[in-house]
């Protein structure tokens, strides 16, 4: 099936590894011109080397706002076009909510919520301007239901939930559609802890209907649907691809 992305323009956060870099991937082989920001320069230099003239590394910690703003330059300066934003940089800190210090509930909420918000107000001026774009929020399935041992992660994801439904009915009359993916376990390198233990793993994949942790691959099909114009009558949906786990929260 042609989604119609060729020549489209998106940014990606955190596109350096796992779910980022699967997305970035798979929009390159559906012919869309990809930002790729991320801390790692090394790791996004490499993969801009497997994509010559395709993806464009920047550099970004998406805890410096300032920096975050800047990300829409490069697209609309380099290609005169941004049809296409996906926030999915995050961290992940565990943790028994009593010994986790403030300072650190504001890192993750700095890098999960207002980093994404910074760039998707920035972008937004972009798509209002043309009359189209589309936001797609990766969130996690600890937004869902909060989890133990990880509040802050858990709440700064919940809030990516209703920062979606809100963007989404804003700007809806105005031919944005915002999304949100809420993944669930996948073989990242975020998982080594579990993957790396037959143990821990055995326990983790009793959790799952399906009985295994996600490709990374297997996000990128659904993220084309939501940045083509196939999915334009779809806005402030939650899409959660975990193996059937959210059931059973």
């Amino acid at each position: 099936m042609d989604l119609g992305l060729t020549d489209h323009v998106a940014i990606v956060t955190g596109a350096s590894r796992g779910l980022g870099r699967a997305i970035a991937k798979t929009f390159v082989n559906e012919g869309v011109r990809v930002i790729a920001a991320a801390r790692s320069m090394d790791d996004l230099s490499a993969l801009a080397a497997e994509h010559p003239g395709l993806i464009t590394p920047v550099e970004c910690d998406m805890s410096d706002i300032a920096a975050v703003e800047t990300l829409v330059e490069p697209a609309v300066d380099t290609y005169g076009r941004l049809d296409i934003v996906v926030n999915n940089a995050g961290i992940a800190p565990a943790g028994r909510f009593v010994e986790m210090e403030l300072d650190e509930w504001h890192r993750v909420f700095a890098i999960n919520l207002f980093g994404p918000v910074a760039l998707t107000r920035r972008a937004g001026k972009v798509f209002l301007a043309q009359g189209s774009g589309k936001v797609i929020n990766v969130a996690s399935t600890s937004g869902l239901r909060g989890k133990p041992t990880l509040a802050a992660y858990s709440s700064s994801k919940g809030a990516m939930l209703r920062f979606t439904e809100a963007t989404a009915g804003e700007w809806a009359s105005k031919g944005i559609q915002v999304n949100v993916i809420a993944p669930g376990a996948f073989e990242t390198d975020a998982q080594a802890a579990v993957t790396g233990d037959a143990d821990v793993l055995k326990a983790r994949l009793r959790k799952i209907p399906a009985r295994r942790m996600g490709e990374p691959s297997e996000i990128g099909p659904l993220a084309c649907y939501l940045a083509s114009s196939a999915s334009d009558f779809v806005t402030g949906a939650t899409f959660v691809i975990d193996g059937g786990e959210a059931n059973k929260l």
